[in-house]
């Protein structure tokens, strides 16, 4: 980071004395590991003795580390060991929104993890989604190099290959990215990843972060702004949930280090300058308060610029696009066990896809308070899930082992599998109705009535959905309405609606990039339970088959 303007510290003056910190008062503390200053200390004086800038109007001068960059970054990351005196952290993942110093704190971080370290042979690589955005670090990295007498002498930077070696220990520093990996053969002591939030998918980063198993204190350093997709397959949200978990509570995972600067998630909130402070650590210093005063005025006051300054400037995820849910309204109505299910009213809604695709049976409980619950069974064709998660980048294996999706033999829809575990079901519960767009059903109807179940046609259009549809609205926003299935999650996470000119509601396929299958099957469920408690059948256009 550029130094305080408020320094008078020039390129000859020593760094100023590290201060001591009590290992119990740090935040990150747990037992089985130490606190040591002395570690913390020597990447201080490293940084702000040896790199300068090459940047604006701080080209030139030394690097002067703001206090939170040492406080809660350096420190934590370089000052605590276990018993055996290895780094503690082998995993680190830090948001912060934008122009708040990321990318040259990771390039003086990597100078010093090649030649300071104290590794043999050191291979420390910068890894981004692409080439460009890799070799920012690297052109910042060799231009600290260039202007340092005291590092010009001991590293070579090779610009063609984006690589800087120090020949004394056999270390290097070098360049990959996600659109030329190759695995082979790397021995990582450090990976500092640049923007995960545009990583497409979690590959180079499964690949770096195992690197370096043989090395004796590997660590993986990710910084990154907030991204805005939500899968469960993204890299990014993959991380700032589990550095979420990690940074409440460092018991969790005491190898995993965790740090989010952002502002709150309340919109009442977002133009308090006490939260812009809270999300830029640097405002104020190297980032000018008058500027950033600007650029939230030109965001309140168009609605189409403030996603971006949100997600950039003040680090809060946001959607690009309409989807028709908040993620945080979603996540608020997720609920492990779900309220007990024997002996209650239950309302099948089942979307069932075509030969190849994803199916969701979503058996939807009513309660006496007014409040459901919805428990559901996904089905997929085994041979094409390789196929759907290298295209659709969801972790359909990972459900298919913890229980919320079955998978069907072959490439196509075993539709009397699905047929069975609908009736194997009714067996245990009170499955009163199931509701189902009648152009699918096929043999899987004709089953079900054979087992004596009652099944009913749900015509898909928005006059038929969309009184349920705006009743499942109400339902996730007063939360009086459950569910256990991540799978679930994402499928109403994904819906975009479509609209009449009369307000008539319906989840729109067309629109809704990704799959929403859960969320169909759900909004026919409430459409049986709703008609069949009120005693009109006939006012969603419901008909027999």
């Amino acid at each position: 980071m550029p130094p305080r303007r408020t320094s008078s510290r020039s390129s000859s003056a020593k760094p100023r004395k590290p201060r001591a910190a009590k290992p119990d008062a740090r935040p990150e503390a747990v037992a089985g590991f130490t606190y040591e200053q002395a570690r913390a200390n020597k990447v201080i004086r490293f940084v702000e003795s040896f790199c300068q800038m090459s940047k604006g109007e701080w080209a030139g001068r030394p690097m002067q580390l703001l206090e939170w960059q040492k406080r809660d970054i350096i420190e934590p990351l370089f000052g605590w060991v276990d018993a055996e005196k290895r780094r503690r952290y082998r995993t680190a993942a830090i948001f912060t929104p934008k122009k708040n110093g990321k990318s040259t704190l990771l390039s003086a971080l990597a100078l010093y993890l090649t030649v300071a370290d104290g590794e043999p042979g050191a291979e420390v690589i910068s890894a981004a989604s692409d080439r460009a955005q890799a070799g920012i670090i690297a052109r910042e990295a060799a231009s600290m190099v260039r202007s340092s007498p005291h590092l010009a002498k001991r590293l070579e930077v090779i610009d063609s290959r984006n690589t800087i070696v120090h020949r004394e220990s056999g270390s290097r520093y070098t360049v990959i990215s996600a659109d030329g990996f190759r695995a082979e053969g790397l021995n990582a002591s450090a990976v500092l990843l640049d923007e995960a939030h545009a990583q497409r998918d979690t590959r180079l980063y499964d690949a770096l972060r195992y690197a370096g198993a043989a090395r004796r204190s590997p660590i993986v350093i990710s910084i990154s702004t907030a991204g805005y997709s939500r899968q469960p397959g993204d890299l990014w949200w993959q991380l700032w949930q589990y550095a979420e978990r990690v940074q409440a509570d460092p018991s969790v995972d005491p190898s995993f280090f965790g740090k989010i600067y952002r502002a709150d998630e309340d919109a009442a909130d977002w133009f308090d300058e006490r939260q812009w402070f809270k999300a830029n650590p640097s405002l104020g210093t190297t980032i000018s308060l008058d500027s950033f005063r600007a650029d939230a005025l030109e965001a309140r006051q168009n609605p189409a610029k403030l996603n971006a300054w949100l997600r950039y400037r003040m680090n809060v995820p946001t959607e690009t696009d309409s989807r028709w849910f908040a993620p945080e309204a979603l996540a608020a109505c997720v609920a492990d066990p779900l309220e007990p299910l024997d002996g209650r009213p239950c309302y099948l809604g089942l979307d069932l896809a075509n030969n190849i695709d994803l199916t969701c049976a979503a058996f939807v409980f009513g309660n006496q308070d007014g409040s459901y619950d919805v428990d559901t069974i996904y089905f997929v064709p085994e041979n094409t899930i390789a196929e759907r998660e290298r295209k659709d980048r969801i972790p359909y294996s990972q459900w298919i082992r913890e229980g919320w999706v079955i998978p069907t033999d072959g490439a196509r829809l075993d539709h009397d599998r699905v047929a069975a575990t609908i009736v194997d079901y009714a067996t245990r519960h009170h499955v009163r109705k199931i509701g189902a767009d009648q152009w699918n059903l096929g043999s899987v109807a004709t089953q079900l009535q054979r087992n004596g179940l009652e099944v009913q046609a749900i015509p898909q259009s928005i006059g038929a959905l969309t009184g349920p549809s705006k009743f499942l609205e109400g339902l996730v926003a007063a939360r009086k309405i459950r569910w256990r299935s991540p799978v679930l999650t994402w499928n109403f996470g994904n819906v975009q609606l479509a609209e009449d000119t009369s307000g008539n509601i319906k989840p729109d396929r067309g629109r809704s990039t990704e799959k929403i299958d859960g969320a169909v099957a759900t909004i026919m469920g409430l459409a049986l339970a709703m008609t069949d408690t009120a005693g009109q059948a006939d006012s969603w256009d419901i008909v027999a088959i």
